[in-house]
């Protein structure tokens, strides 16, 4: 329904003005992270893997995904059920696409990601998109610990949650209400980082940084007049970083 223009019209009125500047910083985020996997694909990264994959289609729908290994890493009933849907939808799974099961509260990635699966002796390119926010600093610690072990020249883009955004009155617009509603959730969030002392953070567990954007920024990298005249959402970002380490035999873009 949301296709015809008056129902769409409203739904997006609405959404903006419940919770400011998530649609159009979903909008954009979601361009920006497809531009970055493609790039990488481009420049030869075979093995992509999508930790906390969700429902995300882009082993399906992304130029040369079906060209690499594509490993994605959920919850067993949220993987279960996009198995489902794709075999619904596909006939069968594409042959370059591989699932792992994990709770990230409570298994460690190097329990589920491991040869055959992967080569984890070549580089490989993480998304955890959306995910950070949800678990614990254990949680989260641990997953920064696994993709660390990674080939060196691997990288990791994640999106994560401004810190000061997690406390009352952290300054951000529309940051009250959208608390309020992820109070009548099972998934608060509980989690987030200081962009301040992300470089430090990340260098001091095997990363370097390359960007930090918040939705301010990843807003404005596009030409669209209703994404960058959007405000709100500011206190969401996407941090891209490389695996440090000796041996590098060339750097890769993205």
């Amino acid at each position: 329904m949301a296709r015809l223009p008056p129902v769409g019209w409203l739904l997006a009125r609405f959404i903006d003005r419940r919770w400011p500047g998530a649609r159009t910083s979903g909008v954009a985020r979601t361009r920006f992270i497809d531009e970055v996997l493609e790039c990488a694909l481009a420049d030869g990264f075979g093995q992509i893997v999508l930790l906390g994959a969700g429902f995300d289609s882009r082993a399906c729908r992304l130029p040369g995904a079906g060209h690499a290994r594509v490993v994605e890493v959920d919850h067993p009933n949220t993987s279960r059920m996009k198995q489902q849907r794709i075999r619904a939808l596909l006939g069968n799974v594409p042959p370059h696409l591989g699932f792992a099961a994990i709770d990230f509260n409570r298994q460690r990635l190097d329990e589920v990601l491991r040869a055959p699966l992967l080569d984890l002796g070549q580089p490989m390119f993480f998304l955890w998109e959306g995910v950070s926010q949800y678990l614990d600093a254990e949680a989260v610690e641990d997953t920064l610990r696994f993709v660390a072990t990674a080939a060196p020249g691997s990288k990791l883009l994640f999106t994560y949650v401004h810190s000061a955004a997690l406390q009352p009155g952290g300054g951000f617009a529309g940051m009250d209400g959208l608390r309020r509603t992820l109070g009548n959730t099972s998934e608060p969030w509980v989690s987030g980082f200081d962009p301040k002392q992300l470089r430090s953070h990340l260098e001091a567990r095997g990363f370097s940084l390359i960007s930090d954007l918040g939705a301010a920024d990843y807003r404005a990298l596009y030409q669209d007049r209703q994404l960058n005249r959007s405000r709100g959402y500011e206190f969401y970002r996407i941090a891209i970083a490389e695996v440090s380490g000796p041996g590098r035999s060339r750097r890769h873009r993205g």
